[in-house]
């Protein structure tokens, strides 16, 4: 397709286990610090799980209104932030009333659950103190496509506005949407990227029931993605929200680049509820589908879903295999969810973060808590340290419950 546009990031915002700030967030990343807390707020006996990925010290104040942050749920609240700061970091300020050109400029975030917190809330009213107790703004608040409603009301974005809902692969699949519809005219501009708040006792329970969470009381072993020790995901919360912009106009404005995107895939296993494929072959498509629309000489490096669950690093590692053959040896490969362990619908936009600045700082993290390794996770993962490499370009994965995979493709600013 011709006079297609290119798509460049111009600001991150992210709110998430490792800090409340993208600078926050990349100085624990370049220092390998864990995310991870014991649990607290109830009792974990029964459920048998002890470690969860949570935010610290989050506040809205100076951002939403004492009023609006009550008719907020967390997963919104945390979006809304990292959206501010996505804006501030453009260096952009739509506080007025009319923007220009507002329906060239989108709102495209993902989220896998929504209100869980709030449902359990006000179901519990309505058994015990009947319907009439239940909140007016329960609807509003729950809904997953509140989070990209809000943040429009704040930005003035009139444009393109959706929330796709792809369990692990939301944020993903935002940001990936969002970079379509720069390129192919529709937007000059999008806030893109995903969030999640589900740390209660009832969704962990879900979780843990079907055997996907961790369960061991070591902060350093919970999440250890490719070890051969693995066990299951470190349940976690957070949000990262990406400023997409059209290259020519971001240049004109003089705007600071991160990187560019250069692609997008997105396929299905059409295979199971929960489990990835075995053979690899959807996973596997995508990262082509993203690698090869813009014609790229090499691959750099792969920020792997990896959520440390038996079944996903080894079917993962396959589809890598799949995709670049004999090449795939030579791709730098990490998880950052061994450090803010897995942010579900938050987990893409807040990987894509990470991918762009180790695009732009030439710096690959170490994937932290490996020790043992297997032999069917055989690629180079990055356990022995943090590397400092030329990193020309590099593919974001996730990989979502009932089979979803999206893969978006990152390139260094030329």
């Amino acid at each position: 397709m011709t006079n297609t546009k290119r798509v460049v990031i111009t600001g991150m915002g992210t709110v998430n286990p490792l800090g409340n700030s993208v600078k926050e967030f990349w100085e624990n990343i370049k220092a390998n610090k864990l995310g991870f807390s014991y649990i607290n707020d109830f009792d974990t006996e029964n459920l048998g799980v002890k470690i969860v990925g949570d935010i610290k010290n989050f506040s809205v104040d100076g951002i939403v209104s004492p009023k609006d942050a009550k008719r907020m749920e967390r997963f919104t609240q945390i979006a809304v932030v990292s959206a501010k700061e996505a804006l501030i970091d453009a260096g952009l300020d739509f506080s007025e009333e009319d923007i220009e050109n507002p329906f060239r400029k989108g709102v495209i975030v993902g989220c896998g659950t929504g209100g869980i917190s709030l449902t359990e809330q006000e179901h519990s009213k309505f058994l015990n103190k009947g319907a009439g107790r239940v909140s007016p703004f329960y609807i509003p608040m729950m809904i997953i496509n509140m989070v990209a409603g809000e943040i429009a009301m704040r930005s003035k974005f009139k444009g393109v506005n959706y929330s796709p809902v792809t369990a692990c692969s939301s944020g993903t699949h935002a940001v990936g949407e969002a970079f379509r519809k720069i390129k192919y005219g529709e937007l000059d501009m999008c806030l893109c990227g995903g969030t999640e708040s589900c740390v209660t006792e009832f969704a962990m329970a879900g979780f843990a029931n079907m055997k996907a969470l961790s369960k061991s009381d070591d902060l350093a072993r919970a999440s250890i993605p490719f070890d051969k020790e693995r066990n299951g995901f470190v349940l976690g919360e957070g949000a990262g929200i990406l400023l997409l912009e059209e290259y020519e106009q971001a240049k004109a404005r003089g705007a600071k680049i991160y990187a560019e995107i250069c692609g997008y895939g997105a396929t299905c296993d059409a295979y199971h509820m929960t489990s990835p494929s075995p053979t690899g072959e959807a996973a596997a498509f995508a990262m082509k589908q993203a690698f090869t629309e813009t014609p790229l000489e090499t691959l750099s490096y792969i920020n792997a879903h990896g959520t440390s669950t038996p079944l996903n690093d080894k079917y993962e590692t396959t589809a890598i295999k799949t995709a670049f053959g004999d090449k795939a040896k030579d791709i730098k490969i990490n998880s950052t969810k061994s450090m803010t362990g897995h942010l579900l619908g938050g987990a893409g936009a807040v990987e894509a973060i990470v991918t762009a600045l180790s695009v732009k700082n030439d710096f690959i993290h170490r994937t932290v808590g490996y020790k043992l390794p297997d032999e069917e996770c055989d690629l180079d993962y990055c356990v022995n340290g943090n590397v400092e490499t030329t990193v020309y370009s590099a593919i974001s994965n996730s990989l979502g419950f009932g089979g979803h995979n999206a893969s978006v493709c990152f390139k260094k600013a030329e």
